[in-house]
């Protein structure tokens, strides 16, 4: 007998809703949507508002947190600048966006705060095209700059605070018209568009806005986000749909149910012929490869915008305003047709964007179609065309400095920052600096303010120093910055001060051979054009016979040995060598007009110079107050010779003077031993004026090394120098700074920098940008490339503190009064002159 359990059990079938069911189907269902409308009746007016409010407050709380997250994220953001190099690896944004796929955030991350994303924009103007590379604050500094650097070598970056593409702010009186839109891929967003050309995509993008008016602006902002999980599954399963030939989107999937022999419906025998076989139809077969191949790569979420606005006058009427916004619909137009070479499997339609200004001001990306690596490199990327017309190109690539280079410390000279990866300072070490220095650029390209930085450096730590400026802005900038201890250690010859100056006598030295022969080499190559033999034989012979007679001889002495017959015949009873006797016999046996046409050529020359004050002050005015041996041991000599101030030949000529005096103290170092030498330095501005000596420069140079006195010759451009010149610093100035060189000056430095750095490199190189070859441990190391830094502010009065201290050497060096037992004095002719 049956159990009271399946007694229930069928009393509970029968009174279920199946039972009812069976028995009356229609009966059921009307009953179930009478149910539904008394439910409706009785809670409508309270459920329904309810789950409308609880929809609208949920979406407007997605909304609300994703722009408080864009903003969070727009805080601090900056704009990278990309300057494209020279030439342009194709394959550049590809890596720059497999690099940027770091940016991805871990997903409770991604939820609460949201994924950041990247703006690559093509700024146009009437001045050309910008690349810009807008990044979020959260982006770390320096992450996006040096993947753009290894993705493009030789690319340069500049980045700046964020600011809109389009200004927001119009001058008085206008008003802004603009016109833009978005593109959207027109199909499944699991078939890629085309990314691979034999030209470059952006050809078509980047002649649309030629012709442009001063007052109109173009952007086009690609934005893109990296993706993954749920982004990634959504992009997966649409892959599936458009295999399968279903529509991708929920509106096109109802009706593929509602139509026969569509979607996942099994099709009846007779339409069973018309089943498309994916192996053997073309079509589908690529479609299935290509979407297979996207779905390999990594994602990246992106959404195209594009803007053209102008200004226009803020009273303008309607009417005025519709060929103005014809004009701007017509550049949209062609912005946007130039995106159908990207036409492939998918393409992109244009919809449209209702606050143009603003929309590519904000930024935000709030949802998008999907793209691979490939496909968003072909929509954004450096062009690859080397004749873009108003692209901004970088000059020299940015090299880094070899391993043990130095960086800053009390034995280094400074150079400047790097300019590529983390920015560290370099130098070069005072013991490397020994083998000279070469300093080669333009006219305002830095120089002076690099070799400021390095005598400010020198002077610090107590080195000898010596410095020629023919044109006064750097001993003026040296003087601005000087400790204030160190100016009782400086000798200032200023041509343009009203003081007076130090006293340097050329004709002074312990080898009156080799004094008298840099003096009249000196006087050769200044007045090269009108020197000849009779007058060289005429100068050596009046120095020589100067340097014979007893005291202090000068040059004002010279005019009177050659004019004074008293003067010269006194003198001629002071000399006992037998050539000079005979020079002079000659001499005095000439007529009164031929001696005047014999001596006219270097009396001319001498007047030019001795008329000058300062140079009869400070070459003429008796017993040098200056120690040069003093000054190399630790002194500070700052010579000032305006070219306005004493004219170009007498400036060249008081420079090689200096320089002449200042080899003279180098060589005397012979007589300390070597441990014994303190580090010097000569540092020479335009140094094809002064190098005027009878000694060889590649022998100087070579010699210098050894009495550790360093040099640093800096000029403009290579012909400036004479051949021989030329040779002697190429081989002898180991060490090598380039500023921005001519085209052909490049082309013969190169030999010094190839191959990390070619002949565009060094023609190319920006304001305060150089190419620098240094020697590393007596070594020649690899070039380089860096920024010279600025000089620090000037400090107030600190040049006429240095001015007052440095009085103190101008005045005549103490001479001990002679013993009871000296010899008496014997007679001087300029005293008895």
């Amino acid at each position: 007998m049956p159990s009271t359990q399946s007694f229930a059990a069928s009393a509970r079938l029968l009174a279920s809703p199946l039972q009812d069911y069976l028995r009356d189907p229609g009966a059921a269902v009307r009953a179930v949507f009478a149910a539904l409308r008394e439910f409706a009746l009785s809670w409508g007016p309270l459920a329904g508002p309810a789950i409308a409010l609880a929809v609208t407050g949920v979406v407007a709380g997605r909304r609300w947190w994703a722009r408080r997250c864009h903003d969070r994220m727009a805080a601090d953001a900056r704009v990278v600048t990309v300057l494209a190099p020279p030439t342009v690896d194709p394959d550049g944004a590809a890596a720059l966006y497999s690099n940027l796929v770091g940016l991805l955030r871990s997903g409770w991350k991604r939820r609460m705060h949201g994924q950041p994303h990247i703006v690559w924009e093509y700024v146009f103007s009437h001045t050309g095209v910008a690349l810009r590379l807008w990044l979020p604050g959260v982006v770390p500094p320096g992450m996006a700059e040096r993947a753009i650097e290894a993705a493009w070598p030789g690319a340069h970056t500049r980045t700046a605070p964020a600011k809109p593409p389009i200004p927001l702010s119009n001058p008085p009186g206008k008003a802004v018209e603009a016109v833009g839109g978005e593109l959207r891929l027109a199909r499944s967003e699991a078939l890629p568009i085309r990314s691979d050309f034999p030209a470059d995509p952006v050809r078509a993008l980047l002649g649309a806005p030629v012709g442009m008016a001063i007052q109109e602006r173009a952007v086009v902002q690609i934005l893109a986000r990296p993706v993954t999980g749920a982004r990634v599954r959504k992009a997966r399963r649409a892959a599936r749909q458009a295999r399968a030939g279903s529509s991708v989107k929920l509106a096109g999937r109802l009706l593929d149910l509602i139509t026969p022999h569509t979607g996942s419906r099994k099709p009846s025998t007779t339409a069973k012929k018309q089943v498309v076989d994916h192996q053997t139809s073309l079509e589908t077969s690529a479609q299935d490869r290509v979407i297979v191949t996207k779905q390999r790569s990594s994602q990246y979420e992106t959404r195209i915008r594009y803007a053209v606005a102008t200004l226009v006058d803020e009273h303008a009427t309607s009417a005025e305003r519709v060929p103005v916004r014809e004009h701007l619909r017509g550049r949209g137009h062609a912005i946007a047709s130039a995106f159908a070479a990207y036409s492939e499997h998918n393409y992109y339609r244009r919809v449209r964007l209702t606050h143009p200004v603003k929309s590519v001001s904000e930024r935000r990306l709030t949802s998008g179609d999907l793209l691979s690596i490939a496909e968003l490199a072909a929509l954004a990327h450096v062009p690859t065309d080397e004749a873009v017309p108003g692209l901004q190109r970088a000059g020299a690539k940015a090299v880094p400095p070899p391993p043990g280079i130095a960086t800053e410390g009390a034995g280094v000279k400074p150079i400047g920052i790097t300019d590529s990866g983390h920015p560290r300072p370099v130098g070069l070490r005072v013991a490397d600096s020994r083998h000279h220095l070469h300093i080669l650029g333009a006219t305002g390209s830095g120089k002076s303010e690099l070799m400021a930085r390095m005598i400010l450096a020198d002077a610090d730590a107590g080195r000898g120093l010596v410095v020629i400026d023919p044109k006064g802005d750097l001993v003026a900038d040296t003087l601005m910055r000087l400790p204030s201890r160190l100016g009782k250690n400086v000798v200032l010859f200023d041509a343009d001060s009203r003081y007076q100056p130090p006293v340097l006598n050329p004709l002074e030295g312990d080898d009156t051979a080799r004094t008298v022969d840099n003096l009249v080499s000196i006087f050769s190559h200044v007045y090269a054009s009108s020197w000849g033999p009779r007058t060289e034989d005429i100068l050596r012979s009046g120095l020589l016979t100067l340097r014979e007679l007893p005291g202090t001889p000068t040059l004002t002495d010279l005019p009177k040995l050659l004019t004074g017959p008293a003067f010269r015949q006194r003198a001629l009873e002071q000399i006992s060598d037998d050539v000079l006797t005979g020079f002079w016999h000659w001499y005095d046996d000439l007529s009164a007009a031929s001696r005047a046409q014999v001596v006219a050529p270097l009396m001319n020359k001498l007047r030019g110079l001795l008329l000058r004050p300062f140079v009869r002050a400070s070459l003429a005015g008796g017993e040098s107050t200056v120690d040069m041996d003093a000054v190399l041991d630790g002194g500070i000599c700052l010579v000032r010779l305006g070219k306005d101030a004493l004219g170009m030949d007498t400036a060249r000529l008081v420079g090689s003077i200096v320089v002449a005096r200042t080899w003279q103290a180098a060589t005397r170092r012979a007589r300390i031993p070597q441990r014994d030498r303190h580090d010097a330095a000569l540092y020479i501005d335009e140094c094809h004026n002064f190098l005027n000596l009878a000694y060889p420069m590649e022998d100087m140079l070579a010699e210098a090394r050894g009495y550790r006195m360093s040099m640093t010759l800096a000029h403009q451009y290579l012909r400036q120098l004479p051949r021989e010149l030329e040779e002697g610093i190429s081989t002898n100035a180991r060490s090598k700074i380039i500023f921005s060189a001519s085209p052909e000056d490049a082309r013969h430095l190169a030999r010094h920098t190839a191959p990390r750095l070619s002949e565009h490199d060094l023609a190319n190189l920006g304001r305060f940008h150089i190419a620098a070859r240094l020697v590393l441990d007596s070594e020649e190391a690899p070039p380089f490339t860096a920024v010279t830094e600025k000089l620090p502010p000037a400090i107030p009065g600190r040049a006429k503190q240095i001015r007052r201290l440095a009085l103190v050497n101008t005045e005549p060096r103490h001479t001990p009064e002679p013993a009871e037992n000296d010899q008496p004095v014997t007679f001087d002719p300029r005293r008895a002159a």
